[in-house]
């Protein structure tokens, strides 16, 4: 399974896709991107005036390509030989910020896996900048389930 056919896997569609592009992909972690768009749904409303990326967006896209498309990735074989997506669920995070993500901004989801194990992945993640300044950082889980 190559790096496009895993986000095709993704069981999510727009307005709430949040991948771009998948750079790098192992047993261990993953590396991919997304590129906030000037008119995402979000920004009418959060700020007034302001747009700023709301962090439940940003952690979203942080388990989207740092947890859902490695556990995709992980279970390959048993996702392609089912022809099925796979059933998520996120089970727990705990996300640091420390800047804004305007409008237009590229950012780039850093994933390395702790363990996978019983079907739940958990991953340390962090997100990065175009500058490769932190802008958040966190522990999310999930379970990933291919049947």
């Amino acid at each position: 399974m190559n790096k496009k056919e895993i986000i095709k896997y993704l069981p999510y569609k727009k307005p709430f896709l949040f991948v771009d592009e998948l750079t790098e992909i192992s047993e261990n972690g993953v590396i991919g991107n997304y590129t906030f768009k000037e008119n995402e749904f979000f920004y009418e409303g959060h700020f007034k005036e302001n747009p700023i990326t709301p962090g439940v967006i940003l952690t979203e896209t942080m388990a989207q390509i740092g947890v859902v498309c490695l556990g995709i990735f992980l279970l390959k074989d048993e996702i392609s030989s089912e022809e099925k997506k796979p059933k998520i669920a996120l089970t727990s995070n705990q996300v640091d910020f420390f800047l804004p993500v305007y409008p237009g901004e590229k950012v780039t989801v850093i994933s390395e896996k702790e363990y996978f194990r019983f079907n739940k992945l958990k991953c340390a993640v962090k997100l990065m900048n175009e500058k490769n300044e932190l802008i958040c950082r966190g522990v999310i889980s999930g379970m990933i389930i291919a049947k």
